[in-house]
């Protein structure tokens, strides 16, 4: 992969995955979706080189405050057939949701919904379809739907750092 030129980068933007659902605390409250500040993926208890090659990746060539799902960066890999040239990407959202738990970083947890889920896993421009057992009948979602989703997870971003920035964690190393 060719050298970015560095002004070609920004790290103001936010990667958006998936995982395994766990409960934070005694509630019903499950979190399947986890968001990071990108600079997270250069903490030193993230596996390396891969967090800091998912990191240039995350930050070429996006708009500041942008939030990136990882289905977003899959799609980019040629359907996620290059990842093996840039990392672990399941290791590496492992070791993130590790540092989220352990408040080792800033993070907004979410319980999505299962459709606003599987709307961030999905490539921007998929449609999907979804049986509503009680109409039955199918519902089409669409890029629109999943606008929506991500638009929805910025204001909530854009409600917790009004006050100050995402913290990635104490020594990152260099991107």
């Amino acid at each position: 992969m060719p050298e970015p030129h560095t002004a070609d980068r920004t790290s103001a933007v936010y990667l958006l995955f998936a995982h395994e659902p766990y409960y934070p605390g005694p509630g019903p409250r499950e979190i399947n979706t986890t968001l990071v500040a990108a600079d997270t993926l250069l903490h030193p208890r993230v596996l390396q080189p891969d967090g800091a090659r998912i990191h240039d990746l995350l930050t070429r060539g996006r708009q500041p405050g942008e939030i990136i799902p990882l289905a977003t960066l899959t799609h980019e890999l040629d359907g996620g057939a290059d990842w093996p040239t840039v990392g672990d990407w399941e290791r590496v959202t492992v070791d993130l949701v590790h540092l989220v738990q352990t408040r080792m970083c800033d993070a907004l947890s979410l319980g999505l919904p299962e459709v606003a889920r599987a709307l961030i896993c999905t490539t921007p421009d998929i449609r999907m379809r979804a049986f509503d057992a009680v109409a039955e009948e199918f519902t089409v979602y669409g890029p629109e739907d999943r606008t929506k989703v991500l638009t929805e997870v910025g204001r909530l971003l854009a409600g917790l750092t009004a006050e100050r920035p995402f913290w990635p964690g104490d020594g990152l190393l260099p991107p």
